[in-house]
């Protein structure tokens, strides 16, 4: 059920008309009733997607000043919350009282939040949040793994909407044109149908290979992209579909972004499998937040704060401490990060981490 769904939330990227049914299917996955995703981009208005049950409050909310009154929205925008989180807990119970956006929920028999917060190495921010009904109590342990698993799905997916601004792609060479990214799509066996200028570009990064493929220069980033397009094809487990490629000399560290491209999406793009995108990062002595390092390398929360722990400069057993768990367990987290990241070593992890900062 939740891979049908994952491929739904990636269809969705190029065909936001179909947004409310994925939502309506997270609900029925994490025993929700509403549910929206909004985009939030530096001097264009806010854009959203809800359920059919919500739809003209949230056109209502996007034409006013609703959403900039909101206790609520303020907080998940300043927290960007890393995995999905109570957002009542963020909230006193005075502000949960007079939200705006909560005042008109409750008359729609709405109650208790969840959301998460996107951030994007290109600058903008999606949030995604669902909701129960009155009565129904708050989200429990097994509701935000549900919606967690799905996370990366939903960032990767938001990357897409983003850069198309929430409209329907009209065809290969328009919607790789909309991005603005560099950007090709793929057969099934991971050969290259088209690419954009802004990849083509790119001749230090990716490399043509036999038989019409492409390979990545950096060997690590290369064995994780092999592995991601034979998952996007179903001849395996998912795989890690956003793929950190390392500095070089002649090039800046980049993201590399795997989505399968399916039903509709299929044909958009005539008939292609995959879409590959690449987003800059700008080296930087800055310490990434967990926030960004978990939209980044699809980290779980508890492996983002542990990594962003480390590149502070923290030793295993100082970072374990840090985040209230064993050196044991921050052994295991660690060997899950090297495998999400495509390093081996504690300094290329660290080194790495430090060139992520948002790309503007």
């Amino acid at each position: 059920m939740l891979d049908d769904l994952t491929d739904k939330i990636y269809e969705a990227a190029f065909v936001p008309d179909l947004w409310p049914e994925v939502l309506k299917g997270i609900n029925s996955a994490s025993a929700s009733v509403g549910g929206a995703v909004f985009l939030f981009a530096d001097e264009q208005p806010v854009r959203g997607r809800t359920v059919p049950l919500l739809q003209d409050l949230l056109n209502e909310f996007l034409l006013g000043d609703t959403l900039q009154f909101s206790a609520a929205v303020s907080r998940m925008c300043a927290v960007q919350p890393a995995s999905f989180v109570d957002v009542e807990s963020f909230l006193t119970a005075e502000e949960i009282e007079n939200d705006p956006i909560r005042v008109r929920l409750r008359a729609l028999g709405i109650g208790a939040h969840t959301c998460t917060a996107i951030p994007m190495p290109s600058g903008e921010m999606a949030i995604f949040v669902f909701q129960r009904r009155l009565g129904e109590g708050r989200y429990d342990a097994g509701s935000f793994d549900i919606l967690d698993g799905l996370r990366p799905a939903m960032a990767r997916a938001s990357l897409i909407a983003a850069r198309l601004g929430l409209e329907r792609a009209k065809g290969t060479v328009a919607a790789m044109t909309a991005m603005g990214l560099p950007a090709a799509i793929l057969s099934s066996r991971g050969h290259v149908l088209v690419a954009n200028q802004l990849f083509e570009s790119m001749g230090s990064t990716f490399l043509p290979v036999a038989f019409g493929g492409m390979a990545i220069v950096d060997a690590d980033a290369n064995r994780l992209f092999q592995q991601a397009v034979v998952a996007a094809r179903g001849d395996a487990e998912p795989s890690v579909r956003s793929i950190p490629v390392p500095a070089a000399a002649d090039r800046s560290p980049l993201i590399l972004h795997v989505l399968p491209l399916r039903r509709s999406a299929h044909e958009i793009f005539s008939g292609a499998d995959i879409l590959v995108a690449a987003t800059a990062v700008n080296a930087s002595s800055m310490v990434p937040s967990p926030t960004l390092l978990a939209g980044l390398f699809d980290l779980t929360p508890a492996e983002a704060r542990l990594a962003s722990a480390l590149s502070q400069g923290r030793t295993l057993t100082e970072a374990a401490a840090s985040a209230n768990i064993t050196v044991k367990t921050g052994r295991t987290y660690l060997e899950r990060i090297f495998a999400k990241t495509g390093t081996r070593q504690q300094s290329q992890l660290v080194a790495l981490l430090k060139g992520t900062e948002p790309f503007r």
